[in-house]
């Protein structure tokens, strides 16, 4: 049957962003906004449906009756769940509304079971498959990656977490308690800087896809890949730090209180939540901390690919952009 459609409020443009996205406050809004943990508990065909409607929207066209409100909504559950390249739906435990609910459970096993080499490596396993998943799912998909280069990156990272979390327990053993309880954040610090960009590699490799301020494609640089994989690479680093830091400290003063030694079965629960509090605001801070749509100075592109935009556009482009992932 034919469906009346309506059309697009005037001057509505769902793709533009809510909140300005050139400063740390309005990135931080958009981030709350497409983080929320509750849209993890969103059924798969209201997301199908808020997909619809964001592309008939795009397309111009949506049912009657619309609100702006209904739209803005859609376009939160598209952003949560779909692929900012592919728009293809990401799998639940990669999407960064998962990451509250995902991170605050392995956070808290992180640092309650540090004390044995064993709970210490399967721990850190358990969290380097799921940063895995995560970091495979919000690549730059423009980057297609081998299933070989995929295994490749997740036995070297994990490597690196096991290494670094043994080697440091162990070293630990004759240090003030308090560094003991930091080592899982020096694991987890480290397996970042070797799972993103080995996860990443083909990006490194072949470079991604930059575009001029309207969206039209001017080549592939690895340096802007290089860029855009820092970048993501300290935002991780700094949404775990916070609870990882800062609350073995708490729990070092609170278990010494005579009530906390008698409640030990709930150390572990408690820890979870506390997890919980801190990435709520850590992970739309630590996503918000550099633009999502990346940018590269004409002049610090390669000289090949530089060479090619100004023969080109002559000097009409003196910024390239690109999607640095999540």
């Amino acid at each position: 049957t034919h469906v009346e459609m309506a059309t697009v409020p005037l001057g509505f443009n769902i793709d533009a962003p809510r909140w300005d996205q050139s400063t740390f406050v309005g990135r931080l809004k958009h981030f709350f906004n497409i983080t929320d943990p509750r849209t993890v508990l969103v059924p798969e065909a209201e997301l199908d449906r808020a997909k619809a409607l964001v592309e008939s929207c795009r397309a111009g066209l949506v049912p009657p009756g619309s609100t702006q409100e209904q739209l803005l909504y859609a376009k939160k559950l598209y952003d949560s769940a779909f692929h900012p390249d592919s728009s293809e739906k990401m799998n639940l435990i990669g999407r960064m509304s998962f990451q509250v609910p995902g991170g605050m459970a392995l956070t808290g096993c992180m640092l309650q079971f540090y004390r044995t080499v064993p709970a210490v490596v399967f721990w850190q396993w358990v969290n380097q498959s799921f940063n895995a998943i995560v970091n495979y799912t919000n690549r730059n998909a423009a980057s297609p990656i081998s299933l070989r280069q995929i295994g490749v990156a997740y036995v070297t990272a994990t490597g690196t977490a096991l290494a670094t979390a043994v080697g440091l327990n162990l070293y630990t053993k004759r240090a003030p308690p308090l560094l003991a309880r930091w080592v899982p954040f020096a694991a987890v610090a480290a397996a970042n800087c070797v799972n993103i960009p080995m996860m990443r590699q083909q990006e490194l490799i072949n470079g991604i896809t930059v575009t001029d301020g309207d969206n039209n494609e001017l080549g592939y640089s690895r340096r802007a890949a290089v860029k855009g994989i820092a970048q993501v690479v300290v935002s991780r680093i700094t949404m775990a730090a916070p609870g990882m830091i800062i609350l073995p400290i708490i729990m070092e003063r609170l278990e010494k209180f005579p009530f906390m030694q008698r409640i030990r079965v709930l150390h572990g629960p408690l820890q979870v939540l506390f997890c919980g509090g801190f990435l709520l605001f850590m992970v739309p801070a630590a996503c918000a901390l550099f633009p999502q749509r990346c940018s590269l100075a004409l002049a610090d592109l390669e000289p090949e690919l530089r060479d090619s935009i100004v023969a080109k556009h002559g000097d009409k482009v003196p910024y390239v952009y690109f999607n640095k992932g999540l």
